[in-house]
């Protein structure tokens, strides 16, 4: 075996054993935007502080997960604990049914239209 045979098997390259057609190719780096954290240092997480709580809720009242929010362990446990003391004292819904209200009421007009007479 060569030693430029050897050398490129093992992984050991030099700038005369390669010329630049041969060299393997590096991954280019990805420039990811940094987002800013959701949870700034001067926010205090608090069943009272409505503003921050409300932004970790889904439309339908759902406490968003970890991943979605970007949050770390000791701050996602702090929002759920946040959240459910607000949920006891009812100053955040346990479910938002506004939509679902909506789609009965809907239905029970049209349903009274539709009676046959005879």
């Amino acid at each position: 075996m060569t030693i430029q045979l050897r050398n490129r098997i093992f992984g050991k390259l030099n700038k005369q054993t390669m010329d630049k057609s041969k060299r393997p190719l590096l991954k280019s780096k990805r420039s990811f935007r940094r987002r800013l954290p959701p949870i700034q240092s001067g926010d205090q997480i608090d069943y009272r502080n409505m503003s921050l709580i409300s932004r970790f809720i889904s439309e339908q009242g759902k406490i968003l997960s970890r991943r979605v929010n970007r949050l770390t362990l000791k701050q996602q446990r702090l929002i759920t604990i946040a959240i459910k003391q607000a949920r006891i004292l009812s100053l955040l819904p346990f479910l938002n049914n506004e939509k679902q209200f909506e789609r009965i009421e809907s239905t029970t007009r049209t349903a009274g239209l539709r009676t046959r007479n005879k």
